[in-house]
């Protein structure tokens, strides 16, 4: 479709060639191995591979990635270290909102999905790529974000989608790759698994009906612990900067370290079920023991150091914010305009706090910091109050129930 000068329609892009190069997000599962096969052998296609590691790849197992990238066909293959850069754009803001999709989910792998594609994105223009394409589905909201997020980074650039374009099931995919004399764990393979920094999500068969539970061979970290064991966690202007004393250069190592305390636990496991972009529900199970014992931990605190209306307000904002970056969003301005109040409302949340830690749960036992708002200073609850008498209470307890007396009082006299 041709445009005038001063139409604002983009034509559509052209369309790539056998021999075009081309950008292909690559985790090594499934999915994207299907797209290396099928974009080198049945379209021709000279495919440059990347792995945008958010935190779910040891140094070993991006090795083994490469290795299974470079035996598929791909010219080159690119890994990137985007575990710092992943929190400091994005995790931050959901730890300082306290971030759960419906009450339930800490946005493990939506958040990430949306790190990946601006980095994918910046590598298309660096290569001068033609197409750039991803391993989504039809049915789920990667694709929305993978998609959107190259319309606005890279526009013009074909967007490849081979198992969405082709409406391909797992079995077929894997049917194919056998065919081609692939080899990998294809049992495995049976189960979508997508772990980063915040978390790790697992879609099967028993997450596509109602009901129906991850066996436990599924789970990706196995319960190994029993018994308990306190944790304490160090904030700093809403930041985890230590445990148990331990002090970390960044917050994502802290992280880190808590998921290999917590994880074998068990806790933060938990079936997800929302609203997807495109208008359908759907299930996906999770687990997340650090980001779900630092949001609660780091909300437990709030509660201490911060007043009344700055927590209103916080969730006011962070509600959304959580579900516009759900939903993809991130590049909107108004996301911006959300974390600088996010930001100065973090201000006074130092201090540390104290976590039971228990197979498939945990609890919060207390706080300290020289911030806590519950200071025996000013009155203890249900008890005594220092700061104002009983006839101070008696006069604002009047005052403030005054316009609601002032409604009755109208109403009894338009009755008569």
């Amino acid at each position: 479709m041709s445009t005038s000068k001063n139409s604002n329609i983009q034509s559509a892009p052209p369309q790539a060639r056998a021999g075009s190069k081309i950008v292909l997000g690559f985790s090594g599962g499934l999915d994207t191995t299907y797209c290396v096969k099928y974009l080198t052998d049945e379209k021709g296609y000279e495919v440059h591979s990347i792995i945008v590691n958010t935190g779910g790849f040891s140094d070993a197992e991006l090795k083994k990635i490469e290795a299974h990238a470079y035996k598929l066909g791909v010219k080159t293959h690119t890994a990137v270290d985007a575990v710092k850069g992943y929190y400091d754009r994005i995790i931050k803001y959901l730890i300082f909102g306290n971030c759960l999709k419906n009450n339930t989910y800490p946005l493990s792998v939506s958040a990430e999905r949306l790190s990946q594609a601006l980095h994918i994105a910046d590598h298309v223009r660096k290569l001068d790529a033609k197409a750039v394409a991803h391993g989504s589905t039809g049915a789920g909201n990667d694709q929305v974000r993978f998609d959107m997020i190259f319309h606005i980074m890279i526009p013009g650039v074909e967007i490849i989608t081979p198992i969405r374009d082709l409406k391909l099931s797992r079995e077929e995919e894997i049917a194919y790759l056998k065919s081609k004399g692939i080899e990998m764990n294809f049992e495995k393979a049976m189960y979508s698994i997508n772990k980063g920094l915040w978390g790790t999500s697992v879609g099967g068969k028993e997450t596509l009906n109602s009901k129906g539970m991850l066996p436990e061979e599924a789970w990706p970290t196995q319960v190994t612990k029993t018994g308990n064991e306190e944790v304490k966690l160090g904030f700093e202007k809403g930041e985890l900067k230590s445990i148990n004393d331990k002090q970390f250069k960044h917050p994502s190592e802290a992280i880190q370290f808590l998921q290999t305390i917590a994880g074998p636990y068990g806790i933060g496991r938990d079936v997800h079920v929302g609203d997807t972009i495109i208008g359908i529900k759907g299930r996906v199970g999770f687990e997340a023991a650090a980001p779900m014992v630092i949001l609660k931990s780091h909300h437990a605190l709030e509660k201490h150091v911060l007043t009344k209306w700055q927590l209103q307000w916080k969730d006011t904002l962070a509600q959304f914010y959580g579900n516009w970056m759900h939903e993809g969003q991130i590049l909107d301005p108004v996301m911006r305009d959300i974390e600088a109040f996010l930001e100065t409302s973090q201000q006074n949340v130092t201090g540390n706090v104290f976590v039971q830690l228990m197979p498939y749960r945990f609890q919060i036992t207390g706080i300290e910091s020289k911030y806590d708002l519950m200071s025996s200073k000013f009155g203890k609850y249900g008890e005594m109050n220092t700061g104002f008498t009983g006839e101070d209470v008696r006069g604002f307890s009047k005052i403030f129930g005054n316009q609601t007396s002032i409604w009755n009082a109208v109403q009894k006299e338009n009755e008569k």
